[in-house]
């Protein structure tokens, strides 16, 4: 674990992941959770989410949290402000889904896939992947040899950001995008930098966003290689790390 930051952080910015971090296995928000995002934004703390998850998924879980700051999505492909009109959105060629598609045919493994209107998961448009505009493509592969031979495969093209949301799957986005990137576009936008954001999580799509930010924290739950590179590690998603790790350092 990275040495523990001092306790003089000046927090202007909360990014927290949701699948893992906010959420618990129940995939809902706790009490204590909720009150310790409206503590925070009562002292005029911005609290921003930052998900593999698209709107589609994320809105009908936070409608209820009175967030009233900027909304990160897609690992970092696409920017929301405070009123919910999308700022920036990056998306991924749809050469490499069809490259990706095919390596999902070639080891029958799962996969998913988010384009700008729509998450695909049992159905697929695979004879009609051009014609959409494309965010994310995942797999999820209890296998380890058939993942890391996907994973081999796909970084050698040196076009894609691949990581992962669990530790079974793989999260692949167009190169350069991720929810680092997304929070520096942020914190730009509202007159600060790195130096004054908390970051929160438990995957590797948290990886760079923890490794950049001035207090990385990752849940107690938490992949190992999240947890090295943390300044801080919380409790789990079962026992209000989120919570924990803002009282801590923010309230």
């Amino acid at each position: 674990m990275a040495e523990k930051a001092e306790k003089e952080v000046n927090i202007k910015l909360i990014a927290i992941d949701m699948d893992g971090t906010l959420l618990n296995k129940e995939h809902q928000i706790s009490n204590e959770n909720r009150n310790a995002i409206k503590a925070a934004q009562d002292q005029g703390i911005h609290v921003v989410i930052n998900t593999g998850r698209t709107r589609m998924t994320l809105d009908p879980l936070i409608e209820n949290l009175s967030l009233n700051s900027y909304l990160i999505t897609v690992n970092g492909s696409e920017v929301w402000d405070d009123s919910l009109e999308l700022i920036e959105r990056k998306t991924l060629d749809s050469d490499l889904v069809e490259y990706m598609w095919r390596l999902k045919e070639k080891h029958q493994t799962y996969c998913w896939a988010a384009s700008v209107d729509n998450v695909w998961r049992e159905v697929f448009p695979a004879e009609d992947i051009h014609s959409h505009e494309w965010m994310k493509f995942g797999f999820d592969i209890e296998d380890d040899r058939i993942r890391e031979l996907i994973y081999e495969d796909l970084s050698k093209l040196g076009t894609l950001e691949i990581t992962n949301s669990s530790p079974t799957n793989l999260e692949i986005n167009a190169i350069g995008v991720n929810k680092a990137k997304a929070i520096e576009f942020v914190c730009h936008k509202l007159g600060f930098t790195l130096e004054n954001v908390m970051a929160i999580g438990d995957s590797i799509n948290d990886l760079a966003m923890i490794q950049e930010a001035r207090m990385g924290v990752a849940m107690g739950n938490a992949q190992e290689v999240v947890k090295e590179a943390a300044n801080w590690i919380s409790s789990s998603h079962e026992e209000d790390g989120v919570a924990k790790a803002i009282q801590t350092w923010c309230l």
